[in-house]
This record gives structure tokens, sequence and C-alpha cells, in this order.
């Protein structure tokens, strides 16, 4: 059984990958970190590995999709509150992301998305403990 995930984007300037993920408050492991890469530490066994394009291709025979153009995959994370939903999309808007999809608001469940500076998608959302719990 797989006990962590490493998500792996490509992305074509990684210093202003850095900056825009840093202003939306995630942190880095230095270790995996060179010019070619960067290790994105979302939670405790989650992460992201942001590679240059040039890197990333060392590790697919595969064109590397250009996200602004289609989609290869969607990141979706699940926050603590409504409010950490909008600070996180509000600051990835302000930071040079845009917005993906309106407001979705199901009282339960509620996100927003936008695109990060390489065209990814990334879905922020939050679902209330309670009615997970009632379902399950």
């Amino acid at each position: 059984m797989a006990t962590k995930i490493f998500v792996n984007l490509p992305v074509k300037d990684l210093k202003r990958s850095i900056g825009f993920f840093t202003a939306l408050g995630f942190r880095f492991n230095p270790q995996f970190t060179d010019d070619s890469a960067t290790c994105m530490i979302i939670g405790d066994d989650i992460f992201v590995m942001l590679l240059v394009e040039a890197r990333f291709k060392d590790f697919t025979p595969k064109p590397v999709a250009d996200a602004t153009k289609s989609t290869e995959v969607l990141v979706c994370l699940n926050l603590d509150s409504k409010a950490a939903v909008d600070a996180m999309v509000d600051a990835a808007l302000r930071s040079g992301g845009s917005k993906n999809r309106d407001l979705m608001d199901y009282g339960f469940m509620y996100g927003r998305s936008f695109n990060d500076p390489d065209g990814h998608i990334w879905e922020i959302m939050w679902m209330d403990p309670d009615h997970v719990h009632q379902r399950h």
C-alpha cells in the first residue's frame, strides 16, 4: 500500500512557480530542490514535484502537455474551511493565477479553482466533515 503521493508537474519557469506557490503559503523541501526541480510540501505525506520541462521529459517518452491548451490533471486540495478556500484562491489570483471556473457551493461542499501560471488546474475545496461521516 502506498504511503506518500508525489504529483509531478512540468513548469516553464521554476523561480516563478516557487514564488507563486510561496505566496499561497506552501513550503519547499531544500533537499529536493535545484535549478531544475523543487519539492513543494502540501502535507505530511503529499508533495508536488515542480520540474522544468526539460527535466520532466526525463521521466516520460510522451510529449509534455501544454496545460494552457489541454488538461492533463486536476489537482484537488481539501482545506479546513470555506474561508481557507477563499484565502488560497484569492492569493492565487493576486499572485499571477487565473480563475478556472465559477464558485461551487452545495452547502456541505464548497469549492473554487484556479489555473497556476503554467495552466495547471487547482481545485480548492472544503467539505463539511459531519456530512462525510453521516454517509459513511
